[in-house]
């Protein structure tokens, strides 16, 4: 049977297929668990409201009012998407307001090679966690003027500390400063940042400028970390950024209104979609593509496999995921759509709609998160075993539950590198970004 964690009770960790339970959040039980295993306890983060970013204009200061005002009566996570869903009303064309909401935005990343987490925390800030850090155990909060309604970070490979963050007109580039290597600014860019918190000093190296000051909504890095693609719902196509230069070639192919941009982990192939239901598959050696479409809704989440050989879709109105398989090498596009089932989710849940997909690297384990069903099963992570031999079979492990009442999870991400196993971090709406170990290899547990 699928492991249940009951309300009142928190998911702790995954321990050969059984997910271990505490009956609060605390490290005790962590340190009793995985703890012993892996040497390292990743102690819960909590976000609050008075970290939200100051006004500086008119306008801000009474959107701020507003905001603070709602966070008092309502709570920071509740707040926090009153704030997206008035952005939303504000800019995207009535028939689309709907959907945005739905699209499985990143907003949490860890580092390829370290430690460390960076996760949304507001409408205009993003924490950074470093665990690795004995002397800034305080996580650190990014903070500047151009940083307004953040939708995603991710981490640049091979590129250092240094983090994107897609926001309104633009990309916020930060790089952590050491005493005797400050990091180096951009010529025009307005360094003027808040890092609160103890260890490394955060500073905004560069500001990538969307056209028309389009609020960008999808981020994506090339695996080698030299560019960066960007999209966004409010434009007519996607920009392939070369990071060094600070300078962004527009993709244009009569696309508009991206939801989702994926580059492959081999960096050979290239995944738009679009909020019409149709998605791209792009090959870089040339960037051509070939169109796609669906009948099961648009494309609200994506993700590759380790090899960058096939990737899962999650559809608006589906509860199953899709999975498109590459019948030949690069650069060939010639590929095959295939349904992949959800083994028990179905009956356990009664027949929800997926919202949000993580893969991890090694391609063994699988999280999902779902709206819909069964009152019982609501707000919580559904945990899979994924085999791949060729076609992806899945089986049930269990469902993970977030500290405090009611608890959704707002975004959720896989560590890639962890040489112990998948690690899964969760921003959950009561508060609290929670990271789970899922441990099985026999290496690693006596």
């Amino acid at each position: 049977m699928p492991s249940f964690t009951h309300p009142g009770s928190v998911t702790v960790c995954e321990i050969n297929r059984e997910l271990i339970t505490a009956e609060n959040l605390s490290d005790d039980r962590a340190k009793d668990t995985y703890g012993k295993i892996l040497g390292i306890v990743f102690s819960p983060v909590p976000f609050q409201s008075d970290d939200l970013l100051p006004p500086s204009t008119e306008q801000g200061f009474e959107q701020h009012e507003r905001t603070v005002e709602s966070v008092q009566r309502k709570g920071l996570s509740e707040a926090l998407q009153a704030v997206c869903r008035d952005t939303f009303k504000r800019l995207f064309h009535p028939n689309y307001v709907k959907f945005v909401s739905d699209i499985d935005l990143d907003g949490i990343s860890w580092h390829q090679h370290k430690h460390i987490l960076a996760f949304i925390s507001g409408p205009n800030h993003v924490t950074v966690r470093d665990y690795e850090d004995s002397e800034g155990k305080d996580p650190c909060i990014l903070i500047n003027e151009s940083q307004r309604d953040v939708k995603l970070v991710a981490w640049r490979p091979n590129g250092g500390r240094t983090l994107s963050v897609a926001c309104k007109g633009g990309i916020c580039i930060w790089t952590a400063s050491y005493p005797g290597n400050a990091a180096s600014v951009r010529s025009g860019v307005s360094s003027g940042t808040l890092s609160k918190g103890s260890g490394s000093r955060w500073t905004l190296v560069d500001f990538l400028r969307s056209h028309d000051d389009e609020q960008i909504s999808a981020l994506s890095w090339s695996p080698d970390g030299r560019y960066l693609a960007s999209g966004s719902y409010e434009g007519p196509s996607f920009t392939i950024w070369d990071v060094a230069q600070g300078r962004g070639t527009p993709i244009r192919r009569g696309l508009g209104g991206i939801s989702i941009l994926k580059w492959s982990p081999t960096g050979d192939y290239f995944f738009a979609a679009k909020f019409d239901g149709t998605f791209y598959l792009w090959e870089t050696n040339t960037w051509t593509s070939e169109p796609w479409s669906s009948t099961s809704g648009f494309v609200t989440g994506a993700t590759w496999d380790p090899d960058g050989r096939m990737i899962l879709i999650v559809f608006s109105e589906s509860s199953t995921l899709g999975s498109i398989h590459f019948a030949s090498k690069p650069p060939s596009l010639d590929a095959h759509l295939l349904p992949v089932d959800l083994p028990d989710i179905i009956s356990l849940t009664d027949s929800p709609i997926i919202e949000k997909i993580a893969w991890d690297a090694s391609g063994e384990r699988l999280a999902l998160s779902y709206k819909g069903g069964n009152e019982l099963y609501k707000g919580l992570i559904a945990i899979y075993d994924v085999r791949r031999t060729p076609l992806i079979s899945a089986s049930l492990i269990g469902f993970i539950r977030g500290p405090g009442v009611d608890p959704k999870p707002l975004a959720f991400s896989f560590h890639n590198k962890f040489k112990q196993g998948p690690l899964l971090s969760v921003i959950w709406s009561t508060g609290f970004c929670c990271t789970y170990p899922l441990i099985f290899r026999s290496h690693v547990v006596p």
